[in-house]
Parts: structure tokens; sequence; C-alpha cells
């Protein structure tokens, strides 16, 4: 259990969203679309396609609600639906890595900064990939939780990749 902790913990340090997504627009496209001024909520169907900064959902239908606040909330189903986005850098690293993945519905919560994979799950970040049946990622508190199927048929999968060592910085001369 401890072991899966600290893999947790190191997949997790680094699923930090680009932070300057948040100020940009929301751009979708799609085959067709409905919208409910009242209830500030807008429903796209067919081939749809979000982008808001660096992240970019692909999706059969994608449900966005705003708050009285301006905060966003998306719902986006499909077979299966795929994002992507760019995380912020990490030293050592100098620019940030890419974060994909994949599930039959994502919900996207801007308000809690969070991402939630529901059904066939998968995230992808650097070559390190973990598989479940729910994948939710706090991208505020850099929380990753993965849950397997609840019938027991289905495992969390985790892989890692090697990394090199950190370079060690030099001693200062006395």
């Amino acid at each position: 259990m401890r072991l899966l902790a600290l893999l947790l913990l190191l997949l997790a340090g680094p699923l930090h969203a680009e932070k300057a997504d948040k100020d940009k627009p929301t751009e979708v496209e799609a085959n067709r679309m409905s919208a409910d001024d009242v209830r500030r909520l807008s429903i796209f169907d067919g081939n749809v396609v979000l982008n808001k900064g660096t992240m970019r959902v692909l999706a059969d239908r994608i449900v966005v609600r705003q708050d009285a606040e301006g905060y966003q909330y998306a719902t986006a189903t499909g077979r299966p639906v795929r994002f992507r986005q760019r995380q912020d850098p990490r030293p050592p690293e100098k620019e940030g890595a890419w974060m994909d993945g994949e599930a039959l519905r994502i919900e996207i919560d801007e308000r809690a900064a969070t991402v939630k994979l529901f059904e066939s799950a998968r995230v992808n970040r650097g070559g390190d990939q973990v598989v479940g049946n729910y994948i939710l990622v706090d991208q505020t508190s850099e929380f990753f939780s993965v849950s397997a199927g609840k019938d027991g048929d289905q495992r969390v999968k985790m892989t890692i990749q090697p990394k090199p060592p950190a370079k060690a910085e030099p001693a200062p001369k006395k």
C-alpha cells in the first residue's frame, strides 16, 4: 500500500495544468448546438472540439454550464472522449510536459480545477501512464486518484518510465 501511495505521488507531482489556461476563452466547434441563456447552458453535439488555452477535448457531445461567477463546467461523452493539456514546467524541466487521456465520460470543473475521467479511463504524461475505471486529477493540490471497477474484474494499472538521475548541484566554493 505504501509503495502504491509513493508511486501515485511520483506521478501526481507534475500534473499541474498550465496556469495561463484559466484566463483563456473557451472555443467550441460542433455539428449542432443549442443554448439556454436562462440556465447558462450550452449543448454541443457531433464531432465536438473544445479548446481552452492548451487544453483540447474531442467528444461526441459536450454540455457546458457557466455559474453566476463565470466558472465553467463541462461534461463530455463519447467513444471515447479524448483530451490533451500542457502542464506547467517543474524543475529541472524548461518546458511543461503534455498530459493526455481518454475515457467514456470526462468532467472538467474550472472552479475546483479538476478533471474526472469515468469508465475505461487512461491518463498519460511523459510516457508515465495510469489506467483505471475512474481517475481524478486535482490540478490545484496536485492530488491524483485512480479506482478500479466495482465488480472486481479490473485493477488499477500504472507504467512509470525510468527517469535519468537528478544532477547534483556543485558545492559552493569556500
